[in-house]
């Protein structure tokens, strides 16, 4: 079995990922971004052994969280943490988030998810593959994302 990292270095390998000569983020087309975020989505790390412990997500929609909306495109992955006894404590969330203007073209895809979770039937190649071919792709590319965020939250 291939070495697992800890799971407290995931944010620096999706950053390492994204970026690695520390090129700006916003420098990166979508397509690019994608599958940058699908390598990282590879390389497994030191999780629970527990049916939805390392999960891939991509999801798009117009939203207003912190600020005026935004049409967002959002990877993220996310880890299951157990507390000492082996019970679900919280989950690790790492995000790359490309936010654009919410310009009618975006904001008439609607909101979209699809998971990919290891450790199931699924192949990542698959899922990223079948993602690859999904039809909001298309309109997307068409914009340039006005911010791009990579952070880690708590959930």
């Amino acid at each position: 079995m291939p070495r697992r990292l800890p799971i407290d270095q995931a944010q620096e390998w999706l950053r390492h990922e994204l970026s690695p000569e520390q090129q700006p983020l916003a420098g990166l087309d979508v397509d690019e971004m994608w599958l940058r975020f699908v390598r990282f989505g590879s390389q497994r790390f030191d999780t629970a052994n527990t049916p939805d412990a390392d999960g891939l997500l991509c999801q798009y929609g117009t939203h207003a969280f912190d600020g005026p909306p935004a049409f967002t495109l959002d990877f993220a992955r996310q880890f299951e943490i157990n507390d000492a006894s082996g019970e679900h404590d919280h989950y690790i969330q790492l995000h790359c988030e490309l936010r654009y203007e919410p310009v009618l073209h975006l904001r008439a895809l609607g909101h979209f998810e699809s998971w990919f979770f290891h450790d199931t039937d699924e192949e990542l190649d698959g899922w990223a593959d079948g993602l690859g071919r999904h039809a909001f792709w298309t309109t997307v590319r068409n914009f340039h994302p006005t911010e791009v965020r990579v952070y880690q939250e708590q959930v």
